[in-house]
């Protein structure tokens, strides 16, 4: 048998839950450790449609980036997250949050957006400390590419992630040595650049963040905020399929980005 609490000592292996930001909300948010289960649907985010699709598939578990909240005082029907909190505990569905320490850790948000957009020689921006495994951690990565123009690697990186399309900002020089911060991780951009990085891919880039970047000398590519994380749910599959070889895994098949163009 596999316990939620199973899952969450596989969790402490790679991305320890105590590497997560202070401010922030990760493990076990909703459910019993010792709750039995057979099938886990994996997504980015905890929304009502992502937690009724575990329920018709009949998961005992949800495993997300996103936590489903932070400071929640109270759970009525009256609020979009007391409908989820109240949607789980009534199908007896757990869910389990891995936020920033997923960003963090090594094989986690950050080095699979590194590895789909094509970086070689992947290494971290900067290191902000060593877990309980002996495992360095932190946010942005650094690596290489062959040398190529900032529209043909804008498209590159959109067809990769499977974006509707990417936002760029040129600071008129060639792509070659490129950064990857998933989500909102535009506060980087200045120790991007002090890198040497010329081109930095990221998402939810304001305005200003954008002249800033490129006033540095970066080249931008906005892939937005969803398709710079959703690369983390099929290493998050693999790692469960791995460990407990008899659970069904399903990425969420309902969950997509919530923005479009027109």
């Amino acid at each position: 048998m596999t316990s939620v609490q199973d899952i969450l000592n596989l969790i402490q292996t790679f991305a320890p839950l105590e590497t997560a930001e202070e401010w922030d909300n990760v493990g076990l948010l909703v459910g019993r450790r010792d709750k039995e289960v057979r099938k886990v649907l994996v997504a980015l985010d905890p929304f009502l449609h992502v937690i009724r699709e575990a329920e018709t598939w009949g998961a005992d578990l949800v495993l997300v980036h996103h936590p489903l909240m932070f400071d929640c005082k109270t759970v009525t029907p009256d609020t979009v997250i007391g409908q989820c909190i109240r949607e789980l505990v009534l199908s007896d569905i757990s869910e389990i949050s891995l936020h920033t320490n997923l960003d963090r850790a090594q094989g986690g948000v950050n080095d699979c957006l590194a590895k789909a957009v094509g970086l070689q020689n992947i290494d971290f921006l900067s290191v902000d400390g060593v877990d309980r495994n002996g495992r360095e951690y932190g946010y942005c990565r650094v690596g290489n590419v062959p040398e190529q123009s900032l529209e043909d690697y804008a498209l590159q990186v959109k067809q990769a992630l499977g974006c509707e399309s990417v936002r760029v900002v040129s600071a008129e020089k060639p792509v070659r040595r490129v950064a990857v911060g998933s989500g909102s991780c535009a506060k980087f951009a200045e120790a991007v650049a002090a890198a040497g990085c010329d081109t930095y891919v990221t998402g939810d880039e304001k305005y200003s963040n954008f002249q800033e970047a490129r006033d540095l000398g970066l080249n931008v590519i906005d892939a937005g905020h969803f398709y710079t994380e959703n690369v983390a749910c099929p290493a998050l599959k693999e790692a469960l399929e791995k460990a407990f070889p008899a659970l069904e895994v399903r990425i969420s098949e309902t969950h997509r980005d919530m923005i479009r163009f027109l």
